[in-house]
């Protein structure tokens, strides 16, 4: 419970709160926009605390995964602990992510429309001030 009461989760509570009051006040105001004769201001009363009932509902659920987290690290240090002490001593072990790295595919030349198709781009490229159906191809 602790780490709620950082800076970082302060001002999340503070604008949870600033919202949620800000969406019912706006609901409200609505409200007696529409009993002084406006139509349209009925169905923004019924939205405004919909909205304030969303913003609650996400702070409860950021709320909550805040909490489990932090109930779950212990466990989890205690597990690589336990794992390292099974480790042969001298060796290490690394994990990572893979590397993916774009390699560029060759084009197939056997394509007449490819072969086509870029002769008509680097056609446009050498002229910039000719339109595409000036296209000679």
């Amino acid at each position: 419970m602790k780490g709620l009461w950082t800076p970082a989760w302060i001002a999340r509570h503070v604008l949870a709160v600033v919202l949620t009051v800000g969406c019912l006040g706006l609901g409200w105001w609505q409200f007696s926009r529409a009993q002084s004769g406006n139509a349209i201001s009925w169905g923004y009363m019924f939205e405004w605390p919909v909205f304030a009932a969303f913003v609650v509902f996400l702070w409860y659920r950021e709320v909550q995964l805040a909490r489990r987290k932090g109930q779950s690290a212990p466990a989890e240090e205690e597990a690589k602990e336990e794992e390292a002490k099974k480790e042969l001593p001298g060796t290490a072990v690394t994990v990572g992510r893979p590397v993916r790295v774009a390699v560029r595919a060759a084009p197939d030349a056997d394509d007449p429309e490819l072969v086509a198709y870029n002769d008509y781009l680097a056609w446009l490229n050498a002229h910039p001030g000719a339109r595409p159906g000036d296209y000679p191809g």
